[in-house]
């Protein structure tokens, strides 16, 4: 391929949501955020939820919520599988703030029975998707 992209495909269970050339990819991964040019070294890593910023060879800037899942990076190309990944405007406001609030509560309550670590990701993705609509 060509040095001023990478071909990029983006897939959740419901759909392919992007599908084309990019000249960087940002998302965030267990180890932390990171940008990923052409012909970057082959590996595979594990996606958390984290805004996804794809630059088009032409300059322009796309950016998605994108939420749990894998990534394989190829020299010449790159592949996400997610749970989901979101436009902003696909985001529903109303279900962003509802969740968040019932992520909080479970969290504040500190009951035996409540799985923390479940909570904890579900106030996160609720932040992450809060982040989109609020740019």
């Amino acid at each position: 391929m060509a040095d001023e992209g990478m071909r990029l495909e983006v897939t959740t269970p419901e759909r392919i949501f992007y599908e084309g050339t990019a000249a960087m990819v940002e998302l965030t991964t267990t180890e932390g955020e990171i940008g990923v040019y052409p012909k970057h070294i082959p590996m595979t890593m594990i996606v958390a939820p984290g805004v996804l910023t794809i630059t088009e060879p032409d300059g322009t800037k796309k950016k998605a919520a994108l939420m749990n899942g894998f990534l394989e990076i190829t020299p010449d190309a790159m592949s996400i599988l997610a749970e989901v990944a979101e436009w902003p405007e696909e985001i529903d406001q109303e279900r962003v703030k509802k969740a968040k609030e019932r992520a909080r509560k479970r969290l504040e309550a500190k009951e035996t029975e409540i799985d923390v670590m479940r909570a904890e990701l579900a106030l996160k993705r609720a932040l992450v998707r809060e982040k989109m609509i609020q740019k």
